[in-house]
């Protein structure tokens, strides 16, 4: 029996909604098997304060090291990696494993505006791991923040935001607005085409971890060999349903539910495919 294989490169999620905690559980209901390697620990300290406990570039390699060496990989994603030394291996890494399928997640700022990127690491992410992307995942705020501050307030700053972002060398961005009014919309741009995903939106604070598990989603899809518009559509399906459902938990942001697509099957995307204008 073969299966295909995915790799998350990310932080551990103490509360389990978010990271590769959320990642490894979207790769099992997309029937992939999973692999992890931990770049740090997100979770809360009250003794001293501390949220982010970042690992060794030993034990990042190790994990590396093992995963490809027993495993193979046939797609990967990176989340949270938070220092220039971690993004500065990872990049070196990628470019040097052979696997094609390259999902990163320019994880910078958490739900409710945590800092998980430290400031000396964004040209690291710009200049070092966003070129060796099949497809970048950047949110509003992160796609603004990459782009010096650009605002981001209606879908056509959406396609502009694309078109710039992909200049930093992805085959493909991925503009996620889920911060703009009415449906969620987001845009993903291949240097030709837009395709416009909008789906409902769900009325919920409860969504730690939807980007995470929006990412792994598309690598899960890359993993069994779909193409990166078609893992995109399913995975924007994914989303939604996981979001509709998502969970309220003891307190705080609740994460969305990783077995709703499956459970309940739905799949209400529209796709709308615009070639650029010159």
């Amino acid at each position: 029996m073969t299966i295909g294989r995915a790799l998350t490169i990310a932080g551990s999620a103490a509360r389990g909604g978010a990271g590769i905690q959320a990642d490894l559980k979207t790769f099992q209901e997309f029937d992939v098997f999973g692999t992890s390697a931990v770049t740090a620990i997100v979770a809360r300290n009250p003794n001293t304060g501390q949220a982010i406990f970042p690992n060794s570039i030993d034990a990042l390699e190790a994990q590396l090291h093992t995963i490809a060496t027993d495993v193979g990989i046939d797609a990967l994603k990176t989340g949270m990696l938070f220092t220039k030394e971690i993004i500065c291996y990872v990049a070196k890494w990628i470019e040097q494993s052979g696997v094609e399928n390259r999902v990163i997640d320019p994880v910078m700022i958490g739900k409710i505006g945590t800092a998980l990127l430290e400031e000396d690491a964004m040209e690291a992410m710009r200049n070092d791991l966003l070129p060796l992307a099949t497809i970048i995942t950047p949110n509003m705020p992160e796609a603004s923040y990459l782009l010096d501050g650009m605002e981001l307030n209606s879908v056509e700053d959406l396609k502009v935001a694309a078109k710039r972002l992909r200049v930093l060398g992805p085959q493909y961005v991925l503009v996620k607005g889920g911060r703009l009014e009415g449906p969620a919309v987001d845009v993903l741009y291949d240097g030709t085409q837009f395709y416009v995903l909008e789906a409902p939106r769900i009325e919920t604070i409860n969504t730690n971890g939807a980007g995470c598990t929006y990412s792994a989603a598309i690598t899960a899809g890359l993993a069994k060999g779909k193409t990166v518009p078609d893992a995109v559509i399913e995975a924007k399906k994914f989303i939604t349903a996981a979001i509709r459902h998502s969970l309220t938990l003891k307190q705080g942001v609740g994460p969305t539910y990783h077995a709703a697509y499956n459970k309940y099957g739905e799949t209400d995307c529209i796709v709308t495919i615009e070639n650029e204008k010159e």
